[in-house]
C-alpha cells in the first residue's frame, strides 16, 4: 500500500498575497518593557521593499523580526513575505544581482529585482504524494515536557500508518478535489516478475485497483501458462483469471540480429568506443545467449584490453 500511495501525486494550488522586493530598510522600533526595569521590547518592525515599479514600507508585528534575523534578511537582500490569514511569514530568496561582482567566490544566490508592484497575488503550487500526507499525519508529536522531548530525540520511532489514517486522508483529498483546490496526478507503479506474487497479494491488488485513488499499474513477466504461486491453479502469466480480465496485455517479441546490432551501436556511440562489424556480431551472439545488460557491461573492459593490446 505504501508504494501505491507513493505513486499517487496531489497538486495543490493556493492564491496568496505576497509582498516581494529588495530590502531597503529593516529597523525594529523599541519601546519600554511592560515588566518595567531597564529592558526594552520591540513594538513593531519597519521593512522597506523595492521593485522595478516602486517602493513600499511595511509595518509588521514584532514576532516576524526573529525569523527574519534567522533568515539573514539584511538590507540589499531579496525578501518574500507571504501573507496568510493576517500572519506574515518572511522567506529570504537571495541577494540582489546588482552585487554579484562584489566577491569572486561566494555561496550566495543572486536574483534580479522583481518586476511589478511590491504587493501582488501569487499562485503557489505544491506537489506531494499521498504517502507524504500519510506519514505527516501518523507521526506522533508526544508530550511537551522535557522527558518527552528527550525521549523523542534519543529514540526516534517510526509509527505504523493505519488504514484509519489513510481513510481520513482520502476524505480530505476528495474534498479538496471537489472544491477545486487540489488536482490528482496519478503516477505509474511498475511491478516486475509479477508471476512471483501469491494469491493473497493478487486479491489485495484487485481490491486496490477499484479505488478512485489508484495509480496506473504495469505488470512485467516472461512466463506463459504457469501455476499461481502457492496454489494448484494454472493461469496465463501466473495471474488469476479475474485480475487478468481487467488487464491490457501488450505482447513483446525478441529482437532480431539487425535490431540487436542497432541498439548496441547506439550504446557504443554514447560510451565513445570503437567497434568493428566482427565485434558487433560477437556481441550480438552474447545478447542472444545471455542479455543486453551483460553485453553492454563487456564494452568497457573489452575496450581497455583492445587498447592495451594495440
Amino acid at each position: 500500500m505504501e508504494n501505491f500511495r507513493r505513486a499517487i501525486g496531489l497538486r495543490m494550488k493556493e492564491n496568496k498575497e505576497v509582498y516581494e522586493g529588495e530590502v531597503t530598510e529593516l529597523s525594529p522600533e523599541e519601546t519600554e518593557s511592560v515588566t518595567g526595569g531597564y529592558g526594552k521590547s520591540i513594538s513593531h518592525v519597519i521593512i522597506g521593499l523595492k521593485t522595478v515599479k516602486g517602493t513600499k514600507q511595511l509595518k509588521l508585528d514584532p514576532y516576524i523580526y526573529d525569523p527574519l534575523i534567522k533568515e539573514k534578511g539584511a538590507v540589499l537582500d531579496m525578501l518574500y513575505i507571504y501573507i496568510e490569514a493576517n500572519s506574515g511569514v518572511g522567506t529570504r530568496v537571495g541577494r540582489s544581482d546588482a552585487f554579484a561582482t562584489e566577491f569572486d567566490l561566494e555561496a550566495e544566490e543572486y536574483v534580479p529585482l522583481p518586476k511589478g508592484e511590491v504587493h501582488k497575488k501569487k499562485e503557489i503550487v505544491q506537489d506531494v504524494t499521498l504517502h507524504d500526507l500519510d506519514a505527516a499525519n501518523a507521526r506522533p508529536l508526544g508530550g511537551q515536557d522535557i522527558l518527552s522531548l528527550m525521549g523523542q530525540m534519543m529514540k526516534p520511532r517510526k509509527t505504523e500508518i493505519t488504514d484509519k489514517v489513510r481513510q481520513e486522508i482520502n476524505k480530505v483529498v476528495n474534498r479538496y478535489i471537489d472544491e477545486g483546490v487540489a488536482e490528482l496526478v496519478p503516477g505509474v507503479l511498475f511491478i516486475v516478475e509479477v508471476h512471483l506474487l501469491d494469491m493473497e497479494f493478487f486479491s489485495y491488488l484487485n481490491r486496490s485497483l477499484e479505488s478512485s485513488l489508484s495509480p496506473i499499474v504495469i505488470f512485467a513477466t516472461n512466463r506463459g501458462i504457469c501455476n499461481v504461486r502457492g496454489t494448484d491453479m494454472s493461469s496465463p502469466h501466473g495471474i488469476p483469471i479475474d485480475l487478468l480480465d481487467r488487464l491490457v496485455i501488450i505482447r513483446t517479441q525478441k529482437y532480431g540480429p539487425a535490431e540487436i546490432i542497432q541498439i548496441l551501436a547506439i550504446q557504443v556511440q554514447v560510451e565513445g568506443h570503437v567497434v568493428d562489424e566482427v565485434s558487433f556480431a560477437c556481441l550480438g551472439e552474447i545478447v542472444r545467449d545471455t542479455s543486453f545488460r551483460h553485453a553492454v557491461q563487456l564494452l568497457s573492459p573489452a575496450s581497455v584490453v583492445a587498447k592495451r593490446n594495440g
